[in-house]
């Protein structure tokens, strides 16, 4: 079971997937729902149902009616944004409202230069009214302004103040979202690749582990007289290597998957570091079967010690590790061969033969 979770957290496909659904239930019931939901407040009225708009509309024009203020009326009349003018027209027919000042909001808010009392409306100057009875003094003069008639300061509306910030909140969220995206993208690339560069350009541990499972010789197989396996793969293990667990998919000629195998850390003996690797365990899975096999390699110190060989007895069976053996591992449909390729031990003050300094394996699957 842990071998079949393992696979399907490599598998690219899989692990999006499950990485999209964890992102999904963590970013809505968690976070949006829970932690830090949506609060709205101070919406514009634009954004209220048609029926609370024409509300919203109607006690704007008794407000009006009440008391006059032209700068007012005008602000809350841009509050509606583009539905305003359908909405003042269906009001025009509500009897609730007197057409008089109906007619006196309409005169205010869709032709601002005109001039408003509450005793009616009279021609002041050509294409302007003014109330019938009041006297209409000219106002003075100004660049850009016309003369006579009551002239309203430009207003922002409310509407566009809310939208103005409610961007700038949006594009400061948005700058932090790259910045944290910027900073978790550079410390990805300094884990995975230049953490394990060493000075003065030497090639990484990793790369000279790869380089030696490339340039070994795999066993030809078919010159001996058996069948080509279905896969076969080469894993070096060398000193330094603390997190060393190489695995591989075995899949068939067809793309199905048949199951996993790999070799990984086992034992190790002393202290300090790099940790001194004394066994490392060769594993086969199997998709069609339940358990998982595994055999535990040894340096020939912990081979020939009683007490760590029945401490990883446990493991898998012991087998001593030495150059060109061959180990055998089976599971209901599947068997692996393991042959060790390369094999030298380290040097130090452990005990000789203790520890590996590079440990080459092959490992060959055929379907039974």
């Amino acid at each position: 079971m842990i071998q079949k979770l393992k696979w399907s957290l490599t598998n690219p496909v899989f692990a999006a997937a499950a990485g999209f659904l964890l992102g999904l239930i963590i970013g809505l019931p968690i976070l949006g729902w829970g932690l830090w939901p949506v609060k709205w407040t101070d919406a514009a009225p634009q954004h209220l149902r048609e029926d609370l708009k024409e509300d919203y509309l109607r006690m704007a024009i008794q407000s009006y009616a009440l008391q006059p203020d032209p700068v007012r009326a005008v602000a809350r009349w841009k509050e509606l944004g583009e539905d305003a003018p359908a909405i003042l027209e269906k009001l025009r027919m509500d009897p609730s409202l007197p057409s008089n000042d109906v007619i006196k909001f309409s005169v205010v808010v869709q032709q601002p230069e005109v001039a408003l009392t509450e005793e009616g409306l009279q021609p002041t100057r050509e294409g302007q009214l003014a109330p019938t009875g009041a006297l209409v003094t000219p106002m003075p003069t100004q660049p850009g302004t016309p003369t006579g008639g009551l002239i309203l300061p430009t207003t922002k509306p409310a509407e566009k103040e809310q939208e103005t910030s409610g961007l700038s909140l949006y594009l400061v969220l948005l700058g932090v979202f790259c910045l944290l995206m910027l900073i978790l993208a550079a410390a990805l690339v300094y884990l995975l690749v230049l953490r394990k560069r060493k000075t003065g350009g030497a090639p990484s541990l990793a790369y000279r582990e790869a380089e030696a499972s490339r340039q070994a010789v795999r066993t030809d197989y078919e010159a001996e007289g058996q069948e080509p396996p279905v896969v076969q793969f080469m894993t070096t293990y060398m000193l330094g290597d603390d997190l060393y667990d190489d695995s591989f998919s075995i899949d068939a000629p067809n793309g199905e998957f048949l199951g996993e195998c790999g070799v990984g850390i086992s034992e190790t003996i002393g202290v300090g570091e790099p940790k001194k690797v004394t066994a490392v365990e060769v594993w086969v899975f199997d998709k069609d079967d339940i358990q998982t096999v595994t055999k535990v390699l040894m340096s020939e110190y912990a081979f020939n010690d009683q007490t760590i060989r029945q401490r990883l007895a446990s493991k898998g069976e012991p087998v001593e590790a030495r150059v060109n053996d061959r180990v055998v591992l089976e599971t209901a449909h599947l068997q692996l061969v393991a042959r060790v390729v390369d094999l030298s031990y380290g040097q130090g003050a452990l005990p000789d033969h203790s520890f590996f300094d590079r440990l080459t394996l092959e490992l060959a699957v055929w379907r039974k």
